[in-house]
């Protein structure tokens, strides 16, 4: 997704029915799921090697999933409802955060 995101926006947007982007909401997909998601993966892939840094890494991508899909939890409330996809990464990053908390 963080390639995808900083070469087309539209695409990772389309998923949750935004379909059109304005110069500003591709500059924010291209941040929050491109550059963020990919320095993510980078830090992921240090822990393998860092066995000093592994907890607080594992931690910290946990807690950030955690809170990703906390507000998947809010929202799902506030909208009285949740579409396919987003419950779908809310699973995911739920999951993810649980089994980065095993890791650490």
């Amino acid at each position: 997704m963080g390639c995808g995101a900083l070469i087309a926006p539209l695409l990772v947007t389309r998923q949750f029915d935004i379909v059109e982007l304005t110069r500003a909401g591709r500059n924010e997909i291209r941040a929050v799921y491109g550059g963020f998601g990919l320095a993510i993966a980078a830090i992921l892939a240090l822990a393998s090697s860092a066995p000093d840094l592994r907890a607080g890494i594992c931690f910290s991508v946990a807690a950030a999933l955690a809170g990703m899909a906390f507000g998947r939890i809010v929202s799902l409330i506030a909208d009285r409802g949740i579409g396919r996809t987003p419950a779908s990464y809310m699973i995911l990053e739920a999951a993810a955060a649980l089994s980065l908390v095993y890791a650490a």
